[in-house]
């Protein structure tokens, strides 16, 4: 790890750790919203990602959503990088109070972080969007499990069609979720944001309930934020925090 964020997580009492999807490209997850995930979206598909991933495009072309869904968003065989276990050891340590996370991809749970606000929900968590009985990746991804020639999964037991449980375009994030994120950030001596430049709302927005005494700030590029960090690194999150 860095030395100069080891020292200032050593002087700290409540550490907070903000990320973004630059947490998960080092896991080989590409970044949807970045220019080659625009292009592709719009090549293969006819529109932006954000069109896809909104819930009028859910409930008006569920086939193409899911389409886009499975191939664009689903990475099984990824595993956590070096900045997923760095944040896991230093919560076993105490050090680390939570993880405030973007990212669905469930990554910072499989490395062993326990306490994980997941502001935009996660892909492997699903629920009938009738019964409400929940379903697990592999289920809604096995097109067993799918209505008849399609990629639309459906429920086993009452047949109605199964959505993730990920906050779409146009859907409000989760209200137990804002309110643990907000006390954590709002109670943290330590705010360390990585992988992420701050242009996604209303998630970024979060950072400014932190009134700690040092905000750490890791991304390879500028962000709008970085005057108001004690410690302002460029440069990848896994290198940073990692051995």
């Amino acid at each position: 790890m860095d030395k100069r964020v080891r020292e200032i997580i050593d002087k700290s009492k409540k550490v907070v750790f903000f990320g973004g999807a630059g947490v998960s490209t080092e896991s080989n997850i590409p970044d949807f919203r970045s220019e080659t995930g625009l292009y592709n979206a719009m090549q293969n598909y006819g529109y932006s990602p954000e069109e896809m991933l909104s819930y009028d495009f859910y409930q008006s072309k569920r086939e193409l959503f899911f389409d886009y869904y499975k191939n664009n968003l689903i990475y099984k065989d990824a595993k956590p990088n070096k900045a997923h276990i760095a944040l896991a050891r230093l919560e076993s340590e105490g050090r680390l109070l939570s993880i405030v996370t973007q990212n669905i991809d469930g990554l910072h749970q499989a490395a062993g972080s326990r306490r994980v606000h997941e502001l935009h929900g996660s892909v492997m968590r699903n629920y009938c969007t009738s019964c409400h009985a929940f379903y697990d990746l592999d289920y809604i991804m096995d097109k067993k499990h799918c209505a008849d020639g399609s990629n639309v999964p459906v429920c086993e037991i009452c047949g109605a069609p199964v959505k993730p449980d990920v906050v779409l375009y146009g859907e409000a994030l989760n209200d137990d979720t804002i309110r643990e994120a907000v006390s954590d950030i709002s109670s943290a001596d330590c705010l360390i944001i990585g992988g992420t430049s701050l242009v996604v709302y209303p998630a970024a927005g979060f950072i400014n309930y932190f009134n700690g005494d040092n905000m750490i700030l890791i991304n390879k590029t500028a962000t709008a934020y970085d005057g108001k960090a004690n410690l302002v690194i460029y440069d990848s999150i896994g290198k940073v925090l990692g051995d």
